[in-house]
């Protein structure tokens, strides 16, 4: 008789791409609304309707999270990444209504650099001489979509820097709650969190807003909630190495959503950056799988 550990449930690329293709797609669909609201509404306005939407759709699982209590120290964990993230998604809807749709997609890549810099300063992760590199070719990428000095850079363009360095500190204590509380538990209390955050931002500058209004940003949470879950399975499909690199997709889409529906220019510059960016990250991505392959065990363990 032997003892084996569970079977690992086998890859499924295909499925994992068709999850990231409709993720990207839902996250194009969140962008594309929010920049057809533009400057109507304050940027903590917009932001905080659409996580009160989000927090109405997590009721029932917050409701259980709460029951059930927190794991000791998460309480303080949550309030930081909710702080974090509020000003993460102000700044993001700041951005978004004023600078083209595929800059901000552009320099919303640079999400995963800030993780793995920020891991290796507070997790005290190693910083080999490949992700340095990889690091560097991203932080080109950047350069590349703002090009400073040879074009004005707006205040739009360092929201958006902002955001993305917001964004990767609050997916690095999102990866510490990870290890102390369900995943459920984990959006539910960064919806409560952050529309807590928002609310005395929104009522600081609040203005008359219409039902018009209010439905689109209904239908951005719709699509933010449909984008995280499709971006789950995808995860649960297909490793990183696989679904990583179709993300680039979605810079190609937001790029035709503005040329097509906003006028907005296409611009190469920031397709080239764009790509140079997601070039880094998969290449990090798929370094980090070769070392986990290498490191994990194998699944069967005959009983002495």
């Amino acid at each position: 008789m032997s003892t084996r550990a569970p079977a690992r449930r086998p890859d499924r690329p295909v499925a994992g791409v068709l999850w990231m293709l409709a993720t990207g797609l839902n996250f194009v669909a969140v962008t594309g609304i929010v920049r057809y609201l533009g400057t109507d509404l304050p940027a903590a306005q917009g932001a905080f309707i659409r996580f009160a939407f989000g927090l109405v759709f997590l009721a029932p699982t917050l409701a259980l999270t709460l029951k059930r209590g927190l794991a000791p120290g998460a309480l303080r964990l949550f309030v930081a990444r909710g702080a974090l993230h509020t000003a993460a998604v102000v700044l993001w809807f700041y951005a978004m209504a004023r600078i083209p749709v595929a800059e901000v997609t552009a320099i919303g890549y640079l999400n995963p650099i800030v993780v793995t810099i920020g891991a290796a300063f507070l997790f005290g992760e190693r910083l080999a001489a490949r992700r340095i590199i990889a690091i560097a070719v991203a932080i080109a990428g950047a350069l590349i979509v703002l090009r400073p000095g040879l074009r004005e850079i707006v205040p739009g363009h360092w929201s958006q820097l902002g955001a993305a360095t917001c964004f990767g500190l609050s997916y690095l204590i999102a990866k510490r709650l990870s290890e102390i509380a369900p995943a459920g538990a984990v959006v539910a209390m960064m919806a409560l969190t952050v529309t807590v955050g928002l609310a005395p931002l929104a009522l600081w500058v609040w203005v008359p807003v219409g039902l018009v209004q209010v439905a689109w940003l209904g239908l951005v949470a719709v699509f933010a909630t449909a984008g995280h879950y499709c971006m789950t399975r995808a995860f649960a499909a297909a490793p990183l190495t696989v679904t990583q690199p179709v993300t680039f997709l979605q810079l190609v889409w937001a790029t035709a959503l503005g040329a097509l529906m906003f006028g907005e220019a296409v611009d190469p510059m920031v397709m080239l950056g764009g790509a140079l960016i997601i070039g880094a990250i998969s290449y990090i991505t798929w370094r980090e799988a070769q070392i986990k392959r290498r490191t994990t065990p194998s699944a069967a363990v005959p009983e002495a």
